[in-house]
């Protein structure tokens, strides 16, 4: 696309109120629609310079930090693209490395890795109750520096997953919407089955159904959710997504079948999670320090997870769907029956049909995060990328 093409999509970023500025991302239902839309719109526009190799270097100094608490490949190597992309350096806190083992506060580290910081980005979605509240706790220390004269700037801090949402992965998951149906409009009374599915690990985040039902809800699709009895997610965040549905002429509803989910579905998104009950005696043994019993808590989950092996993404599931041809997504890495495991949540025919799609799905994600960044930091982003483009530099001679 040229610069000339790209303009009118800056424009529109430029009509798009937002209280984005010196605050954060943290969670997609603390945005209004139009925040959403802005982060649409500005990952679009940031996609389509780098296609076009045009620079969107809008920093010539400055650092994004990264602190994960848990293993990530995609959101990882994404947060170091949208940093780069931006023109930001990058510096990742080894927590192992750090001052933290030392007793740390929280309110010191904020600190002192937010000197020359413009974007913290936080991954730390392993216990419940925890994440979001250290993303906050964090937040708040920044805050305090910068109005206090500590920090020449106050950097934002974009959750990269915590127990709660996972903003850059849901926001990702719609723009490969976008781009696969057409326009935003294009998803109303398009029905979306996020169902549970059998894997052979038992610790895996709520974050994600939830970040997917709370997200899509907002656009006036059918969401449903699946998954069997006892593998519950937060319940605030199946009341944000029944108020979501409401107010945008969707509908949103659970049910314990899989096939009935699948049914007549346009998109389905097969992924396994851990049941809420499991999530919270697992943070409350941790915080306990009765690791002798996690141990017991891990035999008793994966053997439930057992009796629900059925609960896979076959042919025949997929043929239940509309035309038998709903589209398939993952947040990845799916567990792969006959490939990546023995058994798991989706069959390799039906994974290999849709892979180039899922990794389409998630090369959308350093846009994002690029995107995200760039609203918090940027008063008016929408003028930034104008000169970019007025400067059109190359991005690689």
């Amino acid at each position: 696309m040229s610069v000339e093409g790209i303009r009118p999509l800056v424009e529109k970023l430029g009509s798009i109120k937002t209280g984005f500025h010196n605050k954060d991302f943290l969670r997609t239902w603390d945005c209004t629609t139009d925040e959403l839309h802005a982060v649409l719109t500005a990952a679009g526009i940031l996609e389509r310079m780098h296609k076009a190799n045009i620079s969107t270097r809008a920093f010539e100094s400055g650092l994004g930090v990264s602190i994960f608490r848990d293993n990530s490949t995609r959101t990882r190597f994404s947060f170091n693209s949208a940093a780069n992309l931006l023109g930001l350096g990058l510096a990742d806190l080894d927590e192992g490395k750090s001052q933290i083992a030392h007793g740390e506060t929280v309110r010191e580290t904020a600190n002192m890795i937010s000197f020359c910081a413009e974007a913290i980005g936080i991954r730390d979605d392993i216990f419940l109750g925890e994440g979001h509240k250290y993303m906050k706790e964090v937040a708040a220390a920044v805050d305090e520096g910068h109005r206090e004269g500590v920090l020449p700037q106050r950097p934002s801090v974009i959750n990269l997953q915590c127990d709660e949402d996972h903003p850059t992965q849901s926001m990702a998951d719609l723009m490969h919407l976008i781009q696969t149906f057409g326009s935003i409009d294009a998803l109303k009374g398009k029905k979306i089955a996020m169902t549970w599915a059998y894997s052979p690990s038992y610790g895996k985040p709520l974050s994600v159904p939830q970040a997917v039902i709370t997200l899509m809800s907002r656009f006036g699709m059918h969401v449903t959710l699946a998954h069997p009895e006892g593998y519950d997610l937060i319940p605030d965040t199946l009341k944000t997504s029944e108020k979501h549905a409401a107010a945008s002429g969707g509908s949103f509803k659970r049910v314990f079948d899989m096939e009935e989910a699948f049914k007549d579905a346009d998109i389905v998104y097969p992924k396994s999670w851990a049941p809420f009950r499991v999530m919270e005696e697992r943070t409350r043994i941790l915080r306990a320090g009765q690791n002798d019993k996690l141990k017991a808590l891990e035999q008793e989950a994966l053997a439930n997870n057992a009796k629900f092996k059925n609960w896979e993404t076959t042919e025949k599931m997929m043929s239940v769907t509309k035309g038998g041809k709903a589209l398939y997504m993952h947040c990845l890495p799916a567990d792969i029956s006959g490939v990546s495991c023995k058994e798991g949540e989706v069959a390799a025919t039906v994974f290999e049909r849709y892979r180039l799609a899922t990794y389409r799905e998630a090369g959308h994600k350093p846009f994002v995060i690029a995107a995200m960044m760039l609203l918090c930091r940027f008063e008016k982003p929408a003028a930034v990328l104008s000169k970019l483009l007025d400067r059109n530099q190359p991005r690689r001679a």
